[in-house]
């Protein structure tokens, strides 16, 4: 049996349906919108806050190292207090006595300047934890807000992405039915233009979503459905509001099956 010529009218129909799945697909991401980037930036966020957490718990680790560091340098000095005092007792002139003294008041310089980076490091181990209390909440409030926000992409998700997954298949066997170029064409205009449209019929005289007045000699043309007619001004392929309605009426049935 011979094989049917794909006429010019059937390529028509065919990148009309196309561009029907194709917008069913665009209308399920817009439901979706922002969220998956929004859901991706508070993950970021909430991770970024528990580094910043980290960072500041092993700040106050090794503050405390330093205090701890600071009171055995305390007793260490005192140690030799006590040495170098008694030490004083049994010396045979001033010269050692006078010695003995500069290292003793030496050492209780390094008591004070010891206490006096301990009291300076509680007053950081305050601010720290002050700190650390303030971004703990603000972590709990944005694992709260980034819990909701997951839910409503996950509900989303569950209402269409069975839809979606078969509208992708279904888009990309009509591509597979219609011409490299044609789809070269229909890919590079739906790319250039903002809401999607690369195929659109005659509305009130004019491409569908344009302004723009079609001469009635093209508008019989595209009626005819012997050639594809591009507009002019935008570059969309149109076709005839009749034709529309049609591929309208049968993508519509088949989208409620789905």
């Amino acid at each position: 049996m011979a094989k049917k010529e794909v006429t010019v009218e059937d390529r028509l129909r065919s990148l009309y349906d196309l561009q029907l799945i194709d917008s069913r697909i665009d209308e399920i991401r817009n439901v979706r919108g922002e969220l998956p980037l929004e859901v991706s930036d508070l993950e970021d966020e909430v991770a970024g806050l528990n580094t910043r957490l980290e960072k500041l718990k092993t700040n106050l680790d090794t503050i405390d190292s330093d205090i701890s560091n600071r009171k055995n340098l305390i007793e260490e000095s005192k140690a030799l207090i006590k040495k170098y005092s008694e030490q004083q007792k049994n010396v045979r002139n001033n010269r050692e006595f006078n010695s003995l003294t500069k290292e003793i008041e030496f050492q209780e310089l390094e008591i004070q300047l010891a206490e006096k980076h301990i009291k300076e490091f509680k007053v950081q181990i305050e601010q720290k934890k002050e700190v650390i209390d303030k971004t703990k909440s603000h972590v709990k409030s944005r694992e709260e807000h980034l819990k909701h926000k997951k839910g409503e992409l996950q509900e989303i998700l569950a209402e269409t992405e069975k839809e979606e997954l078969a509208l992708i298949k279904k888009s990309q066997d009509y591509k597979k039915k219609i011409e490299d170029r044609l789809v070269a064409a229909y890919d590079r205009i739906r790319n250039n233009v903002k809401n999607g449209l690369a195929v659109v019929p005659i509305e009130r005289g004019a491409s569908g979503g344009s302004y723009f007045t079609i001469p009635p000699q093209v508008q019989m043309e595209i009626g005819s459905r012997k050639k594809i007619i591009t507009d002019e001004h935008s570059g969309r392929i149109l076709v005839d509001e009749l034709l529309a309605q049609e591929q309208k009426e049968k993508m519509a049935k088949f989208f409620k099956r789905l």
